[in-house]
């Protein structure tokens, strides 16, 4: 699940710019020395640090088979798409910063940041998050 959810993404859900099903959500890789910032990091042209490496093209992976449900025995609502793969790649990164994609890096918003915990690496082989079996959002 997210460790932190972008303000600005709080109101975009709100007041209807953003849907999670059918706009182009994406993740891209960060490396340690990212630093979220939950107030004022808005757009992805606010992210920074992001991951350089073989495999891996600047900008992430688009999220497939995005879902959005309703959970009553948590209370909760959940987004969730498939696990992500970058294969025969050789990065390391520390998180994850999930982001509406418009095209633009200065109108494309950011919705959530995922800390890995620790460095995170791949040689030569795949890079893969795989999200929570709670989502990777949820709204209680």
């Amino acid at each position: 699940m997210a460790d932190v959810i972008y303000n600005s993404f709080k109101k975009k859900i709100m007041d209807g710019g953003i849907d999670l099903v059918n706009d182009t959500i994406k993740v891209m890789l960060v490396i340690s020395a990212y630093v979220p910032d939950q107030d004022l990091h808005d757009f992805k042209d606010d992210i920074t640090d992001e991951v350089v490496g073989t495999g891996y093209t600047a900008g992430g992976a688009a999220l497939a088979n995005k879902t959005v449900t309703q959970d009553n025995t948590d209370d909760e609502g959940v987004f969730n798409a498939d696990d992500v793969t970058w294969p025969d790649s050789t990065i390391t990164a520390r998180g994850a910063v999930v982001y509406k994609d418009t095209g633009t890096p200065a109108t494309s918003p950011v919705l959530c940041y995922i800390d890995f915990g620790a460095d995170k690496s791949s040689n030569a082989g795949n890079f893969v998050i795989q999200w929570n079996a709670e989502g990777i959002l949820n709204f209680n």
